[in-house]
């Protein structure tokens, strides 16, 4: 079904590194959310009300929060594919990872909202009904939030989007969430305690600690974090890989959005080695690495 659709509505779809086809899928995929949250949203309310249950009406907000995430997600697809200005030389891709901490800063939100009620209903229970429609309905939900996560995923990795890795793990969570709260109210028509409550109370704190891994994750970006050891080593053994430079070192990265990474290399050359040659072999490297890895990077010559 996605690949259907990535191929119906994006144009040369399998050059993921253009900025504009990049921008395609951020707003494929925020459309596509818009669409899934809101009906989820409408189910879900409707259900939660019908029922009388914190649980269901508690994942029901938190579908609509989803929503906005999906409208940030399309925001931040068509700001980080601006290109590079005068005023930033290396683009706009850490839009990608503001907006990444803008939703996770919306689901902790709530998820504390949400704790309030469902202590609420804990302290005071009250009965939920259900019925064969009601169970229907939140195993269809419980469907499309696994297929928003496996579409999510799969963008996340074609493209390398931290948005679209936000938003895969937001919908596995909400999957387990809307399971678990199938489950206890299904419970709920056996047993006395305030199952519906307690789940509640388990599926904020479940949108809560979604929100922080993201937000850490988003943080850590922004901020800069130590090179891949993966990418670190690679790179390393391209340069070894010549036999006129040794001693490779002080390696650092530079990530100005997904695909756009620089850094710079310090490396010893032979002291009698002719200055052109240098340079020419310094070239090439620097080419095979932005070929193989994608990276923009600077390699020093240090004199042996």
């Amino acid at each position: 079904m996605i690949g259907f659709l990535i191929r119906r509505f994006i144009a040369n779809y399998d050059d993921v590194k253009d900025t504009r086809v990049r921008e395609a899928y951020g707003v494929l995929s925020g459309v596509l959310g818009i669409v899934c949250n809101l009906l989820l949203f409408l189910i879900k309310l409707g259900t939660g009300l019908v029922i009388n249950s914190i649980a269901v009406l508690s994942d029901a907000f938190n579908n609509l929060t989803d929503l906005s995430s999906s409208a940030i997600v399309i925001l931040g697809a068509k700001l980080s594919s601006r290109p590079p200005d005068q005023e930033h030389p290396h683009g706009h891709g850490r839009f990608e990872y503001i907006c990444s901490l803008v939703i996770s800063l919306m689901i902790m939100l709530v998820g504390l909202q949400l704790v309030r009620g469902s202590v609420a209903k804990i302290i005071q229970p009250q009965a939920v009904k259900m019925d064969l429609l009601t169970a229907l309905l939140l195993l269809i939900s419980v469907g499309i939030k696994l297929w928003m996560f496996l579409y999510n995923r799969h963008i996340g990795r074609l493209i390398s989007s931290s948005i679209n890795h936000a938003t895969a793990l937001d919908s596995i969570s909400d999957a387990a969430a809307t399971a678990a709260v199938f489950i206890g109210v299904i419970i709920n028509q056996f047993v006395s305690i305030p199952i519906d409550g307690i789940l509640g109370l388990l599926i904020s704190c479940m949108i809560i600690y979604t929100g922080f891994i993201t937000a850490k994750s988003a943080v850590n970006l922004l901020l800069g974090t130590s090179p891949d050891p993966k990418i670190a080593a690679r790179i390393i053994s391209i340069i070894e890989a010549n036999t006129g430079f040794s001693n490779p070192h002080d390696l650092k990265l530079h990530d100005y959005g997904p695909g756009r990474i620089s850094g710079s290399i310090h490396v010893v050359v032979p002291h009698n080695a002719h200055v052109e040659n240098i340079h020419a072999e310094i070239d090439r490297i620097e080419s095979e690495i932005k070929s193989e890895l994608g990276i923009d990077i600077v390699i020093h010559a240090d004199p042996g």
